[in-house]
Order: C-alpha cells, then sequence, then structure tokens
C-alpha cells in the first residue's frame, strides 16, 4: 500500500477529513460505524488533530466516541512485576489484546440491531496510570482511536491495522519530535538531562519503529503551520 501525502495547515488537513468522511457515512449503504486511527511517531501532535476532528465531527452529530490506544498501557505494577517499567511506552507496555477486542466490540451490534455501546479506558497523564471505563462510545458514526502502534506488523500489533477503515500517519522531524519530547517531559517533573535520556533511549527508537509501518497507512499528513492555535475543547474524554 502507498500512502496518500497530503500536505496542509490543520484546519485545512481536518476540514478535508471530515468531509470525506461525512461522504462515506451517508452513501447508500454505508456502515453504522466507521474506525477511523491516528498514528504517528510520541510528540507527533495525534492527541492533538484528534480532539480537532472529533470537534468537528460532533458538530454535525457524526461522532460515536474514541478509543485511545494509550488506554491500553499495562499498570504501573504490571510493568514493575515484568521488568518492562523502564521501557514504558513500548509495544509490549501494552495489553494490544484487549485493545483488539474493544475495537471487536465497537464493530458489533446490541440485542436490538443497533450499535452497540462501548465503554473503554483511557490515559490519565495526572496519575500515569490507565483508567477502565473512562470514555463511553454510543451510536452512529465515526470512532477516532490514536496511538504510535496502530500500523505495526509484529508483536500482535498487525490485527489492530485490519480493523480500522481509515488510517492516517502524521509525519513530524526527527528534530522537531525530539524537541516536543524533551519539552514534554520536562513538563512531567523529569530534569532536562534526565527527559533527554529517555527520549533517546525510549522515544526515538519508537519513533523510527513508527515510520518504517508508515506503508500500512491510507494517508500520510504533512502539516504547515496553522494560523488558528485556539485551544480546542477535549471531544472525546
Amino acid at each position: 500500500m502507498t500512502p496518500v501525502e497530503r500536505t496542509g495547515t490543520a484546519r485545512a488537513l481536518v476540514a478535508g477529513l471530515v468531509e470525506r468522511l461525512t461522504v462515506r457515512l451517508t452513501a447508500d449503504g454505508a456502515p453504522p460505524r466507521l474506525i477511523v486511527g491516528l498514528t504517528g511517531a510520541p510528540g507527533s501532535g495525534k492527541s492533538t488533530l484528534v480532539e480537532r476532528i472529533g470537534a468537528e465531527l460532533a458538530a454535525r452529530e457524526l461522532l460515536a466516541g474514541c478509543v485511545p490506544m494509550d488506554g491500553f498501557h499495562m499498570s504501573g505494577a504490571v510493568l514493575a512485576e515484568l521488568g518492562r517499567r523502564g521501557r514504558k511506552g513500548a509495544p509490549d507496555t501494552f495489553d494490544v489484546a484487549g485493545y483488539i477486542a474493544t475495537l471487536d466490540r465497537v464493530r458489533g451490534l446490541d440485542e436490538f440491531g443497533l450499535p452497540a455501546e462501548v465503554l473503554a479506558p483511557v490515559y490519565r497523564r495526572d496519575l500515569h496510570e490507565p483508567v477502565a471505563a473512562g470514555t463511553r462510545v454510543t451510536g452512529s458514526g465515526v470512532v477516532l482511536t490514536e496511538g504510535n502502534y496502530l500500523a505495526l506488523e509484529s508483536g500482535g500489533w498487525e490485527g489492530v491495522r485490519t480493523r480500522i477503515d481509515l488510517l492516517v500517519m502524521i509525519d513530524v522531524a526527527q528534530d522537531e519530535l525530539i524537541r516536543r519530547l524533551i519539552a514534554r517531559h520536562k513538563s512531567f517533573g523529569r530534569s532536562h538531562v534526565a527527559a533527554a535520556h529517555w527520549v533517546r533511549a525510549v522515544d526515538v527508537p519508537n519513533a523510527r519503529l513508527v515510520a518504517a509501518s508508515a506503508d500500512r497507512c491510507d494517508e500520510l499528513w504533512r502539516l504547515e503551520p496553522d494560523d488558528d492555535q485556539a485551544a480546542r475543547p477535549p471531544s472525546c474524554a
């Protein structure tokens, strides 16, 4: 697969995607739900874009909900038991089977033949832990999901891609990713030295792994500076 490359501001790219999704959802024979994924390296801006897309879809009453990959982080206790706490965020530190099972439930119907209501976990950055049943998917429309490893082809992740109807990868230059990630880790209380070490040891290798899976995506987005920097309300909380 060769992804369609799109370059533009976040506003333009989001608007174009929402228009394409509207057409797909309102066409004859359209499924009741479409699962749309955003993937990319840590720090590529996936969560912010999902909020913008979700807000636009919600305004059209076309948002069924969100199932964030980060909700399937293993807890700190489980990571410590497995000896993986120092690599938190790597592919084998998530409950990928649970994530896939939730995506399957999102596609299911209830006893009345309507799209099933699904409760999904979220990741609380203030707690640094996943929280069960933190978000709800209900009704027809788009189900948004975002995370680093949606296009990965190993470690059990290969099943994720087959459950996503449209997958977009966000492409950001490595120097910019490193700058963003160091700033993010420092905002969590790490020193500059500790933040830079974590980025080199964990985030950059993960980013390279993600970039290698670009050919499994439908679209590749490269963002230009956006003149609309207003904060967007979280639409997938």
